[in-house]
């Protein structure tokens, strides 16, 4: 069974095409990303099992542009690996808020495609990127199974502590006003791997997750399931990300908004796609342009350098108190997967409890590594996220199913 995984992400399209036998036994056809989407220099890496990756350098200013660059590259004549979307047998979505309407992985009908609409309050830089994409493939497979898995549906097992707001409650019943959280797929996957990793019970386990990329979340997983997430009502919430401002003091926004005569959807904009590393240093929303801005002498670079292992530290502090303890720490996504100065700045924190790094294996850890040192009272570990992968099992079964 082919299937195509698309995941939409706030500046990027990652995409894997397997042919699936089944959840242990798979081939992957293809896999691609393509970044920066909005900003100048957007690159497209196409890499085709068996022939040489593919780059494709050219601005693309928004998803729809950047959707069909994928589809071109999966059909391309000569780095292609299909010759015709009739090929594929269904195509899973990754959508960033399922809110409190989706639980588990489905499949797309117009019903779901509006709940999925009306979640775009919540997450307002994905879930219209999302849309666009399922509506792609509709498009160009209208007979084809469409599937969606949700980010949100893996913090569902939060408890009323964890996920309400102190507001007037009948914001709660009205709007649906909680915290749900994101990167639930990729979370999920990387603290099952990350366990057996360590030679750890998932069952009986406290793992604290590191999604660390242009958006980043923590989450605290304790026995499997996550009890606490940074991510909130919507993904602004948490730590500075590529654009997000992450936590402030909600007095700010009505502050700023008087000051500057601003709209709601005008301070939502600055909030979401105009702070983060962006509003600090003016640059660039990118990490590894904060690196050679850095080192470069560049004092706001090295602030976003900066507040970023220290929101880390304080969240990953926080669960570490919120579950008496902790038996794993995993990092993973793109900024943590690529920055090994981020995972030694963050633990440091943590010698205290005995948390001991091997900074030889951190700087060259390029797969799943635990990246500890042997003694180190807390393991830590490298895990790769594969979104991409999750999706395609739930795909595969609810496709089956039909």
């Amino acid at each position: 069974m082919k299937i195509l995984v698309i995941n939409c992400g706030s500046s990027s399209i990652k995409y894997q095409l397997l042919d699936m036998e089944s959840a242990e036994k798979y081939t992957l056809l293809a896999k691609g990303n393509l970044e920066k989407i909005s900003l100048p220099d957007s690159k497209l890496t196409h890499k085709p099992t068996g022939k040489e990756p593919v780059v494709v350098m050219q601005p693309v200013p928004d998803h729809t542009l950047g959707m069909k660059l994928v589809l071109d590259a999966l059909t391309d004549p000569k780095t292609g690996v299909i010759k015709h979307f009739d090929e594929i047998d269904a195509v899973g979505h990754r959508i960033v808020q399922g809110a409190d309407f989706f639980s588990g992985s489905v499949l797309v009908d117009e019903d779901v495609m509006k709940k999925i609409e009306i979640c775009c309050d919540y997450a307002p830089l994905h879930n219209p990127a999302h849309i666009l994409g399922i509506r792609a493939m509709q498009h160009v497979l209208p007979k084809v199974p469409q599937v969606v898995v949700f980010d949100t549906a893996f913090h569902q097992t939060m408890e009323p502590k964890a996920y309400m707001y102190a507001l007037p409650y009948e914001y709660y019943e009205k709007y649906r006003v909680r915290r749900y959280g994101a990167h639930g797929t990729s979370h999920l996957y990387v603290s099952r791997r990350g366990a057996l990793k360590a030679g750890l019970d998932i069952n009986n386990s406290k793992i604290i997750t590191c999604h660390i990329g242009n958006g980043s979340s923590v989450t605290a997983i304790l026995n499997g399931k996550s009890i606490d997430t940074s991510m909130g009502f919507t993904p602004l919430e948490g730590m500075i990300m590529g654009t997000r401002c992450g936590s402030i003091d909600a007095n700010i926004v009505p502050y700023i908004m008087k000051k500057e005569g601003l709209t709601p959807d005008e301070m939502t904009d600055i909030m979401n796609k105009k702070s983060g590393f962006i509003g600090l240093q003016k640059k660039s929303s990118d990490m590894r342009d904060m690196v050679t801005f850095s080192e470069q002498g560049d004092e706001r670079a090295q602030l976003v350098r900066d507040m970023v292992v220290h929101h880390i530290t304080k969240l990953v502090g926080g669960y570490i108190a919120e579950m008496n303890g902790v038996d794993l720490i995993i990092f993973t996504a793109g900024i943590a997967e690529n920055n090994p100065w981020l995972p030694l700045a963050v633990c440091k924190h943590f010698e205290y409890m005995g948390l001991k790094m091997d900074e030889a294996a951190t700087n060259a850890a390029r797969d799943e590594a635990i990246i500890s040192a042997p003694d180190s009272s807390v393991k830590v570990a490298m895990i790769p996220t594969n979104e991409e992968l999750m999706i395609a099992i739930d795909t595969m079964n609810i496709a089956k199913a039909l």
